[in-house]
């Protein structure tokens, strides 16, 4: 249904947004990425996280450590390089961008309560 694809691209076009800005916070493993995107209503599962995060640390926004753990193998935890801090910076002013013009847009058009809505 056309609902629901769009409803996934725009969840696709924000999620490597949304992860970097998550592992700017600080060093993270990827289980504790996904639960964070869980919790936004971001669903996320393994197969999707994985090769994003590869993608992302051969272009060079992330590194990552390995920290032996007490429970199993070491894990891997991710954090951003110095051109990832620069992207997440520009990405900001991005979305900041298309907030605006995501409001702009719907200034005067009635939700549901047939209120105004504000994105």
């Amino acid at each position: 249904m056309i609902v629901e694809n769009t409803q996934t691209q725009m969840r696709k076009g924000i999620l490597e947004y949304c992860i970097l800005s998550i592992i700017s916070r600080g060093e993270i493993y990827a289980s504790d990425i996904i639960n964070e995107l869980k919790q936004a209503k971001m669903l996320v599962v393994e197969g999707t996280l994985y090769p994003l995060l590869t993608r992302l640390k051969n272009n060079g926004l992330l590194s990552y450590n390995w920290i032996e753990s007490t429970s199993g193998p070491p894990r891997k935890y991710y954090q951003l390089t110095e051109a990832g801090r620069d992207v997440l910076s520009k990405l900001d002013l991005t979305w900041e961008e298309l907030r605006y013009a995501v409001n702009v847009s719907m200034q005067g058009r009635p939700n549901q309560n047939n209120e105004t809505s504000n994105a």
